[in-house]
């Protein structure tokens, strides 16, 4: 193994995963490992370090390294000084490149052969007349036969490009134009990226991890959050340990998002329900279903049981039609259910979310079930500046003037926020195929994709709107008239 003591890396494998935050250990293992010719081990520490300190220079010194060990082809260079996705900071060190310009190392050149760009070995003989290769070097003795090892990366003909780019593409969080990366706390670190927010395997998601929408937070804890915190002086004024509420608003807004954050704030579990859950072929299987779904969740007390898209569970009883006897039979299950006559409802907080809550039977909306409604509107301007950071935060960029984006994306919702952002990393990904080198995300690609993305949330709005004027006399939907307003759309 080079002259490397297997063991001597062993220990020191062991005790980086007992110290994760130990850096200096971690490089050491790398340099190790790269000395040993494991360079693809060495790059996943190397990655591993940069999560941690985006910034540092031993680091990305050793990461030039590793990336020409993994491909010989490329030209050497000196140690390297900023990261391969590294824009201008205002705390960064005199040799970093000029403001809006990628760092030298991002010119890596993409391998010349295609074979090897998609994880293929070029493990196919050699021709038979040198000649006939284009370009081709004379053949050599095939690694391991003249005593070198076989994973030495300077012979290796069939490097696995595909595992390299998963473990290097997206690892190492660039900054923006900032001097530090600010989503909100929960920023880029080790294992950041792993599970998304949304799994429920991750941590608690709690509404401090939400950015901006500062009116729907405060809404939510004023009706529902803190009566559920304090049981004892609910049970003093005789309001019992359930509840029930309606997240409505523009698709692609963080309904669902919201509703985890609730759950982890009452540190209850977390049960989401969809149509597809209960939906059933067989006469009666549909309500059996619904009615289980309740019970598991009545087992698991304190949970927060979601219903999303809950307009196609509760639909208007009164606009289905003789042939839609089983939806009716559906819908009569679920106010059983939220009735709580099928069983205890003490500790289960019902949510649901729609887009369309003026499609929902009335009988939902009724005290003891969902009785309170909470407007999920677009984005404000802090939370689209976490949302893009967000989605930004581990692909390569350089000079992202984040400021200027969410200027330019009033009314978008966030998962028009997260297309911009897909949008233009396929055309700085098409960039870098096409000419042979890495290309960062620039404010070239962002503009080219906000040309080509607009505010979905427009059709739902004017939809709103009619819903405002002529079917609001009640009030139901006075927290939409004030936004409607706000807008000046009403």
């Amino acid at each position: 193994m080079g002259g490397i003591s297997e063991e001597l890396v062993a220990s020191l494998q062991r005790a980086v995963a007992a110290s994760p935050q130990d850096i200096a250990l971690r490089l050491h293992l790398a340099e190790l490992l790269l000395n040993a010719n494991r360079a693809l081990e060495a790059l996943g520490e190397v990655n591993a370090a940069l999560t941690a300190e985006p910034g540092n220079i031993a680091a990305l010194a050793l990461l030039s390294r590793t990336a020409a060990a993994l491909n010989p082809a490329a030209p050497t260079a000196g140690p390297a000084t900023a990261g391969p996705t590294t824009a201008v900071t205002t705390a960064a060190p005199a040799a970093s490149p000029e403001p809006g310009e990628p760092a030298a190392e991002c010119d890596d050149p993409l391998p010349a052969d295609p074979a090897l760009a998609d994880g293929t070995p070029a493990a196919d003989p050699l021709p038979a007349d040198p000649a006939l290769a284009d370009g081709a070097p004379a053949a050599g003795p095939l690694p391991g036969e003249d005593g070198q090892p076989a994973g030495d990366p300077g012979r290796a003909a069939g490097f696995d490009w595909d595992r390299a780019e998963a473990d290097l593409g997206a690892d190492v969080p660039p900054p923006f134009l900032e001097a530090e990366l600010r989503i909100g706390d929960p920023g880029p670190g080790p294992g950041a990226d792993a599970v998304p927010p949304l799994e429920p395997a991750g941590p608690p998601v709690t509404l401090a991890d939400v950015g901006g929408l500062e009116a729907v937070k405060k809404r939510l804890n004023e009706s529902f959050l803190q009566p559920m915190r304090h049981a004892e002086v609910a049970r003093a004024f005789g309001k019992s340990l359930r509840g029930g509420l309606l997240l409505y608003g523009p698709p692609g807004c963080g309904k669902t998002f919201l509703a985890r954050a609730v759950a982890g704030e009452l540190g209850a579990s977390f049960v989401n329900v969809t149509m597809t859950d209960v939906l059933d072929s067989f006469v009666g299987g549909t309500e059996k279903n619904l009615h289980e779904v309740f019970m598991e969740a009545r087992r698991r007390a304190p949970a927060v049981l979601f219903l999303d898209e809950v307009d196609a569970l509760g639909l208007r009883r009164s606009s289905l039609s003789g042939g839609s006897a089983w939806l009716r039979q559906m819908v009569n299950q679920l106010l059983l259910e939220m009735d709580s006559t099928a069983g205890n409802n003490d500790g289960l907080y019902v949510l649901a979310a729609t887009n369309h809550p003026w499609d929902l039977d009335d009988a939902l909306l009724r005290p003891g079930r969902l009785d309170r409604m909470v407007l999920v509107t677009p984005p404000d301007p802090a939370a689209r500046d976490a949302i893009l950071r967000y989605h930004l935060a581990n692909r390569p960029i350089a000079g992202i003037d984040v400021p200027a984006i969410v200027h330019r994306t009033d009314g978008f919702s966030g998962a028009d926020l997260e297309h911009i952002c897909v949008t233009a990393a396929e055309k700085a990904m098409t960039e870098s195929i096409s000419g042979g080198e890495l290309r960062p995300i620039s404010m070239e690609h962002i503009n080219a994709a906000l040309a080509e993305v607009s505010a979905s949330t427009r059709s739902w709005l004017d939809q709103s709107r009619n819903v405002v004027r002529f079917a609001n006399r009640d009030g139901r939907y006075n927290d939409l008239a004030d936004y409607l307003r706000s807008r000046k759309l009403l």
